[in-house]
């Protein structure tokens, strides 16, 4: 793979090549410009980096914290976070919760965990959100919870749960999962979701409240056609003019069986219309691969739900993946995001 010929393709795009192959897209081209090459992170990660599922980060002074998904191990504690100096070497810190909210648990009867974490700052404030449900339903909550500080030693230091953002019903067609908010080009606030039925939403939420405004329309963004329906795991953030979609499709949660993987569209506004490279829309089941495992890497599996870290001049694509060699073990990974010149994302892995 790594052979110099002529007509070869960079060992970058070759390693793409292989991940298209694999889930069955070789066939969409891969005409790349000169992608920003940074060197990878993953081989250099340290210290405490498992168990780490649905992870969302954020750099707060000279501290980078991960929030994630909680593990049952860890109840009653809820949404363990860890932190780094260096993005390398992690340790971990608490919960963000001694036990699950009251009204989570009255809401949706039988959920046992805070899912799927958003970490973001806004008005002098961190704003957390959370997801619950039961695994395989779309009767889920959607929560809030916010603090002055992420440093536990400040004297400020305390989450404070807002409650219910968000809610969807057994008779919805659409799930309250996956939480990601958004700020537009005109600094309207948004906040993104959506799991399986229907796929990808968003809908317009006060910037002060973080909770929707009063009458506000649900857009749709993206979805699948069924057989399968699986995406989820939006995130969306701005780059040069435009905003990208980043979602997860196909299943998690199967430890080394999980068939995740990461892909991206585009739009010149934030409520769509998303397109992928070939121009299918995201609507219609469009996805331009950006994260998956292939042949050539057989331990990390099912890599997905992605968070981006706009930090200074460089980007990172923050995810988890199953660790074949640890009974799959979900892991913190955290990939270098070049860009190619005709501004679509490439990770370097």
């Amino acid at each position: 793979m790594n052979r110099k010929a002529p007509e070869a393709m960079p060992p970058a795009l070759n390693r793409r090549r292989m991940l298209l192959a694999s889930i069955g897209l070789a066939a969409l081209p891969l005409r790349f410009g000169r992608a920003q090459s940074l060197p990878p992170l993953n081989p250099k990660l340290s210290g405490d980096l498992y168990p780490v599922h649905d992870p969302c980060v954020i750099k707060a002074g000279d501290t980078y914290y991960v929030f994630c998904t909680t593990p049952h191990a860890d109840a009653p504690a809820q949404l363990p976070w860890y932190r780094s100096r260096d993005l390398l070497r992690w340790d971990r810190g608490g919960h963000v919760f001694p036990d699950l909210p009251a009204w989570a648990q009255q809401a949706v009867q039988g959920t046992r965990g805070c899912w799927a974490p958003d970490i973001s700052f806004f008005n002098g404030q961190y704003c957390l959100y959370y997801a619950c449900s039961t695994f395989g339903s779309n009767h889920s909550v959607i929560g809030l919870a916010t603090n002055s500080t992420l440093n536990p030693a400040d004297a400020g230091y305390q989450w404070r749960d807002q409650g219910l953002v968000l809610e969807s019903q057994s008779t919805d067609d659409f799930n309250a999962l996956d939480p990601n908010r958004v700020v537009d080009r005109d600094g309207k606030h948004w906040l993104a979701y959506g799991s399986f039925w229907t796929g990808l939403k968003i809908v317009q939420i006060d910037p002060l409240s973080g909770k929707p405004v009063p009458g506000a329309e649900r857009h749709s963004l993206a979805r699948r056609p069924k057989d399968p329906d699986a995406i989820e795991a939006v995130f969306i953030i701005q780059r040069a003019g435009n905003y990208y979609l980043f979602a997860s499709f196909d299943f998690c949660c199967r430890g080394a069986d999980s068939s995740y993987y990461t892909v991206v569209g585009r739009s010149k506004e934030v409520l769509g219309p998303y397109i992928d490279r070939t121009g299918k829309p995201m609507m219609e089941g469009g996805g331009t691969l950006v994260l998956a495992a292939g042949p050539g890497e057989p331990r990390w599996r099912g890599p997905g739900h992605i968070a981006i870290l706009r930090d200074a001049d460089k980007d990172y694509i923050v995810y988890h993946a199953y660790d074949s060699a640890h009974d799959g073990r979900p892991t913190l990974r955290i990939a270098p995001l070049g860009w190619t010149d005709d501004l679509w994302p490439v990770a370097f892995v």
